[in-house]
Formats: structure tokens, sequence, C-alpha cells
């Protein structure tokens, strides 16, 4: 049987500021019982470096070692896992300026299709919205003072 330790698969890992939530998934595993694992004395230093709200300088923490049994098992879900905790790197989405355009990274005739729709969208709301308004009596200004100040009713006082 081959035995291995937690901190030589979390050297392992391809993106080591994912450590944390890696040793995180293990527990839970451990805890779960998809593979036994048990503890030992010593702790090792996570490779992420933490930072604190607000500060410029970085910490690092330390983590309670732990050994397992190394099958494939354990191989398929650390593969796994790893892919996981490995952020996919996506080119983010070309902004739609005059240079974009004119060198060809954005389709213009998709950008003017979608403003198109934008704008008839809008005018059929603001249609919408002015014939709905259409057949709604206008309110009487008198008829609403009347209603929110009742007259005040006075007492005559006999004269003595």
């Amino acid at each position: 049987m081959a035995y291995t330790t937690l901190s030589e698969q979390v050297r392992k890992l391809a993106n080591a500021q994912r450590s944390d939530a890696f040793v995180k998934e293990f527990r839970a595993a451990v805890r779960d019982g998809t593979f036994d694992a048990a503890d030992l004395p010593q702790r090792f230093t996570l490779p992420k470096a933490f930072t604190r709200r607000g500060q410029d300088d970085t910490y690092s923490r330390d983590v309670r070692d732990m050994v397992f049994e190394a099958t494939p098992a354990f191989d398929e879900w650390f593969a796994d896992m790893n892919t996981q905790l490995t952020p996919a790197r996506r080119g983010g989405t070309i902004k739609p300026t005059y240079e974009n355009i004119e060198a060809g990274l954005v389709d213009f005739k998709a950008l003017a299709a979608s403003t198109r729709e934008k704008m008839q969208a809008s005018y059929t709301k603001g249609q919408t919205l002015g014939n709905s308004r259409k057949g709604a009596a206008p309110a009487k200004r008198g008829a609403a003072l009347a209603k929110k100040a009742p007259a005040k009713k006075t007492v005559a006082r006999k004269k003595a």
C-alpha cells in the first residue's frame, strides 16, 4: 500500500492559490467517507498568500497534516478536484468601441441589430405607456382637495 500525505498532494495542485479550498474539500471527503485518512501531529504551511482586507501585507496559514492511502479512486477524485479548482481562462468580452469595430473584433451587423431591437423596445414601451394614459379621465382639482381637507364645523356662542 502506498501512503502519501496531504502536504504532498497540496504541492501537486495546479493552482496554489486554491490550496485552502482543496484542504477544505479534502477534509469534507474524509468526513463523508469518500476515502480514509488519519491526522498526523505535524503541521504544514499552505502555499497560498492570504491578504487582509484594506492592507497590503500577506500572511500564511498552517494546517494539520494528514496521511492517506493513494488509491486509483483517490487519484480520480484528486484529478477532478484539481480541474475544478483551476480557473478556466476565458477572454473577456470585447467592448464595442470604434477601433474594435474598425478592426473587425466586434460584429457590426450584430451590434446594429441589437441596437435596433433596444430602440424598438424603448419606443414600444413609450407608446404603450402613453396609450394607457389616454383612456383615464383627468381628475378634477376641486374634488381632490375636498376629499383631503374636510370642512371645519363652527359652534355659535350665545351672548350673555
